[in-house]
């Protein structure tokens, strides 16, 4: 039996292509899910526990089953010992067969090698960045009116209720942040 797996790494993408696909591939049944590699991957551990001796796991490519060459290595792995051969579609390999094994194990250990790259260039750009005087993160929110109007008007005896009925502020959390903003610390009644 062919069963697929299909994954993307963020709500925005699609899995569209992917499921054309696997069902092109004849996957009887497919499991599919939309988060990032690196957490936890509910619908892929729900596959593997499914698959039994016989099966075949097909995906549309091999970074969408492993987010590391020890990580994929690992779930092939756990496909032999279940004697579950894999396919990987656009990769065009096979498990099932001796040089399909060779050509994964090298495939895999290109796409982390790539991987690495990217972090590695991405990590210069950001030094070269901060040595140009970049600055990333959120920029740091000046003081504005309902601030200082906070902390004038609790100065002068206003409760929390008061001063959100005063300034339209719907939040005594928003309040808060305020005074603390202020150099106030307010009481918590």
């Amino acid at each position: 039996m062919r069963i697929g797996y299909a994954r993307v790494s963020s709500r925005d993408q699609h899995l569209d292509m992917q499921l054309t696909a696997l069902r092109e591939a004849g996957c009887e049944q497919i499991y599919e899910e939309k988060v990032s590699g690196v957490d936890r991957r509910e619908q892929l551990e729900k596959c593997l526990q499914y698959l039994r001796e016989g099966d075949t796991l097909v995906i549309y490519k091999l970074d969408r089953l492993g987010r590391s060459t020890k990580d994929l290595l690992t779930i092939i792995e756990q496909l032999q010992a279940k004697n579950v051969s894999l396919l990987s579609l656009k990769d065009n390999i096979d498990t099932g067969s001796t040089a399909g094994k060779l050509v994964m194990h090298i495939f895999a250990a290109l796409a982390e090698f790539e991987r690495d790259l990217i972090k590695e260039r991405t990590s210069e750009g950001r030094a070269a960045a901060k040595k140009k005087g970049v600055r990333f993160g959120r920029p740091k929110q000046e003081r504005n009116d309902k601030a200082v109007a906070c902390v004038q008007l609790y100065k002068g005896g206003m409760t929390i209720p008061q001063i959100m009925q005063q300034l339209a502020i719907k939040s005594k959390s928003t309040v808060y942040r305020f005074l603390r903003q202020g150099g106030v610390e307010p009481d918590r009644k």
